[in-house]
């Protein structure tokens, strides 16, 4: 986090600050569209941001580990010291590692519902074991978990002009839209990990199984069911995204340009997978840079627009946001005489 950010959240804590700051490292190296979109929040809100996606980020990377040398039981251990860690937050004792810090103090700021975060640990428990799908009401409970509460983790922090729980569904929906949309574009990567998150009905329903998309991705060859397969699953997707857009208006209008901006950004890898005739099996669909900074900049515009009205609005109804915790840090999560520090890398 920038001394700017962490000043706007109220973040004094210096072990606090650290692991906001490596949460957003990790935002910035591993979700380019993501932080991208952040970029345009009122600073006060781009720490809680950070801090949530650092969590499920620091998540998926152990399940998602494709390094050889480490063994399933190794994921599942890693797994369940990331539980052990959240559970002692929770309860307002003292933990180590910086995501889990940082997204605990998230939390207790904005009153976010614990059961958010047990579910998504659940579902990312799921993934160490459960690698196909058969149907896409059996996909969608996972989704619960991994991305639907995602969103409502959002909801609080984001702020909205409406009871929060008008806003939540929406919420969830697009937390779905955004993970079907990763599934599709990651499929050959997905692959690589044993793993089918399409379920096998909508790929039966074209003549495809996993052997089909495992033959293909080791051949490079292409194979005109595989293509009909993916073109029905983006249908799924854009689906979703037209469900979840009419949320986007119940947010705080100086926080709606940031997801509508994502929102832009993850319907265009859908655009390029289209482009690209389907070919997800064999490359990863990339949204050209010059968009993606087009895109940006027209939500900078609406994000500055919204700010200097608020600034200049007097005595008008404020967003409604989550209860925020005064001063933010639950007392276990303060380092020990203001001096711990967090553990790997952090950035600027």
């Amino acid at each position: 986090m920038t001394p700017r950010e962490l000043d706007a959240a109220g973040v004094t804590d210096p072990f606090l600050r650290a692991a906001y700051t490596r949460c957003r490292a990790l935002n910035a190296r591993h979700g380019r569209t993501y932080f991208l979109a952040t970029r345009l929040l009122s600073v006060e809100r781009r720490s809680a941001v950070h801090a949530l996606y650092g969590f499920a980020r620091y998540a998926d990377d152990i399940v998602d580990d494709l390094d050889g040398r480490v063994s399933p039981a190794q994921r599942s251990a890693a797994l369940g010291d990331l539980e052990a860690q959240w559970g002692r937050a929770l309860r307002g004792e003292a933990v180590s590692e910086p995501a889990v810090a940082a997204a605990a103090d998230t939390r207790a700021r904005y009153g976010i519902p614990a059961d958010r975060f047990s579910a998504f640990l659940a579902s990312m428990r799921t993934d160490l074991s459960v690698c196909s799908y058969a149907t896409y009401d059996e996909l969608n409970t996972y989704m619960y978990g991994s991305a639907a509460v995602i969103g409502l983790q959002m909801v609080p922090v984001l702020g909205t002009v409406c009871p929060p729980e008008e806003a939540e569904p929406y919420a969830a929906a697009l937390g779905i839209a955004f993970q079907l949309t990763n599934f599709l574009r990651d499929v050959g990567e997905d692959l690589d990990r044993g793993r089918v998150y399409l379920p096998a009905d909508l790929l039966a329903a074209h003549g495809v199984d996993r052997d089909l998309l495992r033959w293909s991705r080791l051949t490079g060859c292409r194979d005109s069911r595989i293509t009909s397969a993916m073109r029905a699953a983006a249908d799924v997707t854009r689906r979703v995204y037209r469900q979840a857009e009419p949320g986007i208006a119940l947010l705080d209008p100086t926080s709606s340009p940031c997801i509508r901006t994502a929102f832009v950004l993850y319907q265009d890898i859908l655009d390029v997978i289209e482009a690209e005739g389907y070919a997800v099996v064999h490359r990863r669909a990339v949204v050209d840079g010059r968009r993606r900074a087009r895109v940006a900049l027209t939500g900078l515009a609406k994000a500055l627009t919204a700010r200097t009205l608020r600034r200049g609005v007097r005595g008008g109804p404020p967003p409604v946001t989550g209860a925020r915790t005064e001063g933010g840090v639950a007392p276990a999560l303060r380092s020990p005489g203001g001096r711990r520090e967090a553990r790997g890398e952090v950035g600027e």
